[in-house]
């Protein structure tokens, strides 16, 4: 056994791997040690050597290989000869993306090495937050808030430039802004179409013969149903409707998630006190809260209360929310769905979002989609390589596209490309077409689980051609 901090009791006897469900200690920001940067390095060193000596995770994402190459082609071949300056590109290539920790590392805490790489990465990047900043053009990027409030005044004019059949505003993007000139970008929807716009102007009628009628949720759009795909939320809406759930839309501020990849934690805790904050009466009233995204889940549930421990509405809110999936599978186990499903006419091929997947609550968009006459389903659990901003960046988008690979070859054959993460499903859609050959065609689009689930409902007219 182990005690909070990772170090074995007296007396125990270690073991080769965890039995145990993984536990996470809280991030421990606000503590001086953590911009230490001498213990910093020692941790570094210590993690990286039980690493070195496993790797499990060897096919995970590009962070592994190039550590595993860094010390193997080191003059010792072991990391008393690798200099500490040479770990950067191992945590430039992290994702945080937690598949380490949930699905392969088998030292992850209680066990006594008590293991947290994506954590560490995440701290190794705050220290370099702390000394150096973050480089103006990234720092635009993750703006996600700003930039759709922006772009939707404007969204004509931005997509035109942000689409990469654009050859004039594309190698200028690439130049000011490090974005790669082939990555797809998210389109912008005008500000009057913002998903919490149409939620408030025109709300679906409550069924109130449904099984579920009496709950109550409130949806955190996120800042890329808002901004981006509001359809997502428009159709989740439909669907709670039809099923008797009452819900309204909310969205106080971005989750942070694009911020926590660039280590800036004072800010990624300013948002989760914001968000909590704007919650917490719906929290306390009872209602549910949902949200549509698996990466603003992830913060929600797990990261928010880990930056922040002490934070009461930061606690109520982990402790309410539900991704959309997993809140549309609770209806189905608990209430029952109303009738009304219809068979999908191709094959899907559903990515299993990382996100989605370190929340620990099973395959729920899979299981989702189960619930459609005669689905025909292939479920991937591969990363698709994005990373969110940083696979659209010209230093990773080739790795980006490479390690989406294996998930491409299962998944084009089938006529509906789905995914919870809409900029991982983009990306698989990406990769499909670099290897279609010449008289191949793309599916036009990808899916959000949710519109499939609304199709399938008859609820989601303008997705029926």
């Amino acid at each position: 056994m182990t005690d909070e901090s990772g170090s074995m009791d007296e007396g125990a006897t270690p073991r080769e791997g965890s039995l145990d469900a993984p536990t996470r200690h809280p991030l421990g920001w606000e503590e001086m040690d953590f911009f230490d940067e001498a213990k910093l390095d020692e941790e570094l060193r210590r993690v990286f050597d039980i690493c070195h000596g496993c790797r499990r995770c060897f096919n995970l994402c590009d962070s592994f290989p190039r550590l595993f190459d860094l010390i193997d082609d080191s003059e010792s071949g072991e990391l008393d000869s690798v200099d500490s300056a040479d770990f950067k590109p191992v945590v430039d290539a992290c994702t945080l993306c937690d598949m380490c920790y949930m699905t392969k590392c088998p030292y992850v805490p209680p066990h006594e090495f008590n293991l947290d790489f994506p954590h560490l990465m995440l701290r190794y990047r705050a220290v370099e937050t702390k000394r150096d900043g973050v480089a103006w053009n990234e720092k635009q990027l993750i703006q996600t808030d700003r930039n759709g409030r922006i772009a939707g005044k404007m969204a004509g004019l931005a997509n035109w430039g942000s689409d990469r059949g654009n050859k004039l505003t594309r190698p200028l993007i690439e130049k000011i802004a490090g974005v790669h000139r082939e990555a797809d970008l998210p389109k912008y929807v005008p500000a009057s179409k913002t998903f919490v716009r149409q939620a408030e102007n025109a709300p679906p009628a409550v069924n109130a013969d449904a099984p579920a009628h009496g709950r109550e949720a409130v949806l955190y759009a996120t800042c890329f149903v808002n901004y981006n795909k509001p359809d997502t939320g428009v159709l989740a809406q439909r669907i709670l409707a039809r099923n008797g759930v009452a819900s309204t839309a909310l969205h106080p501020s971005c989750c942070g998630m694009p911020q926590l990849e660039q280590g800036q934690l004072d800010e990624v805790s300013a948002m989760a006190r914001t968000v909590a904050a704007a919650f917490r009466p719906h929290v306390d009233a009872g209602k549910d809260i949902i949200a549509l995204t698996p990466s603003c889940a992830l913060m929600m549930k797990f990261e928010w209360p880990l930056i922040l421990p002490d934070d009461d509405n930061v606690k109520a809110l982990s402790a309410a929310t539900r991704d959309i999936t997993e809140y549309i599978v609770d209806i189905a186990r608990k209430e029952g769905l109303v009738d009304g499903l219809s068979a999908l006419p191709e094959p899907v091929a559903l990515h299993m979002a990382c996100h989605a997947r370190a929340q620990n609550m099973g395959q729920k968009a899979a299981e989702m989609l189960r619930l459609i006459p005669d689905a025909d389903l292939k479920v991937i659990e591969r990363c698709s390589g994005h990373g969110g901003s940083w696979g659209i960046m010209k230093d990773n988008f080739e790795t980006a596209i490479k390690v989406g690979r294996p998930v491409v070859r299962q998944a084009k054959e089938s006529r509906y490309i789905v995914s919870e993460c809409p900029l991982a499903a983009d990306h698989i859609l990406q990769g499909i077409e670099k290897q279609l050959d010449a008289d191949e065609t793309a599916p036009a689009r990808s899916y959000h689980p949710v519109e499939l689930f609304a199709l399938a409902y008859g609820l989601a007219p303008e997705l029926s051609s």
